[in-house]
Parts: structure tokens; sequence; C-alpha cells
């Protein structure tokens, strides 16, 4: 179970610190690892389902069993047929514990199960929210490009009166440096969380 707890306690904690720290974050792939999770956990679920089957179809096997055995020593006691009884007997005991077991296995696999399908949940849930921080990472974007364009009230009479000023540095000439740092920043992060999640 550690992959769940570890990706349970990341979800809980790191992601949201992590959307928190990084809004201007390409969150493509982040979206695409909790994807590959909540796919891994429906694999499990079905095969967890599988599971569960198979162990309810063996214990109801062998509660038949354990009545047709306790049939048969209730017959040999009525016959006084004692050499099969203690035999019998010991059938019934070892098919009773067969059962338990199987009742433990199989209340195992449904604990597992119902922690699957939380954590499932939970991706399911976390992979919305990441989508509507790329729709709102997409609007934001959009609007600072639009804003980059627009020139400035009066700024083609500034120009043209200060020629010579044309090829000063603005703050929008600055800002595809500041977005190489920021995407170069935002890449190491996300390749530590790959690490964090690939543990």
């Amino acid at each position: 179970m550690g992959l769940f707890e570890d990706f349970s306690r990341f979800l809980e904690t790191r992601l949201e610190e992590f959307l928190k720290n990084n809004p201007h974050l390409e969150l493509q792939a982040l979206e695409e690892q909790l994807r590959e999770q909540e796919e891994e956990t429906l694999r499990l679920i079905t095969s967890f389902r599988i599971r569960e089957k198979q162990l309810k179809d063996s214990i109801l096997e062998t509660a038949q069993d354990v009545q047709r055995w306790h049939i048969r020593i209730q017959k040999a006691e009525t016959a006084k047929r004692f050499d099969l009884v203690t035999p019998a007997k010991e059938r019934e005991t070892q098919l009773l514990r067969q059962g338990n077991q199987l009742w433990g296995q199989m209340k195992g696999v449904q604990d597992r199960l119902q922690k699957t399908i939380e954590l499932q949940q939970q991706i399911q849930t976390r992979r919305k929210e990441v989508k509507v921080k790329i729709a709102q990472a997409e609007a934001t974007r959009r609007a600072n490009q639009s804003q980059q364009t627009a020139s400035p009230p009066g700024w083609d009479s500034t120009a043209s009166s200060y020629g010579k000023f044309s090829s000063t540095p603005s703050r929008a000439d600055l800002d595809p440096l500041e977005a190489s740092f920021q995407r170069w920043e935002t890449e190491e992060e996300l390749e530590n969380m790959k690490r964090e999640m690939g543990k």
C-alpha cells in the first residue's frame, strides 16, 4: 500500500503547495501525471474486484463442503461408524480453517479496493482542479499577450519624436527573459515532483 499512502500524502500537501507557488506552470505535464495515476488506480480497482469475486466463490464452495461434511459426520455418528467420525471431523475443521483464511483474504482485498476507489476519486478531483488551472493560466497568458501587443496611447508619436530612444528595452522587452527563468525554475520543480511521485 506504499503507493497509495505516498501518493495520498502528495495529493494532500505537495500538489497544493506546488500549484500555489507556481501559478505560471505548464500544468499539462502535471495533468498527464494525474491521468496516468488515475488509469493505474482504475486497473487496480478492476483487479481487486476480480479477486474479490474469486474469493467469494471460494468461500461459498468451502461453506458447501463444510455443510456436506457436517451431514456426513451426523450420518456416521447415527450409524455408529466411529472409524469415519473422527477423520470426517478433522476434515470439517480443516475446511472451517480454510474458510476463515479465505474470509480474511477477502476482507483484506475489500479494504484495499475501498482505499483504491477513494484514491481514484481524489486523483479525479485533482485532475479537474488542474484542468481549471490550465484554463486560467491559458486565459492569463492570452491576456498578457494582448497587453504586450497593444501600444499604449501616444506611444507612436513619442517614439517618432524620440527615435534615438526606440532601441531602449521596455518592460515588454524584458518579459521574455523573466518568462525564460520562470519556465526553467518551473521545470526544475516539476522534475522534483516527478521524482517524489516515482518513490
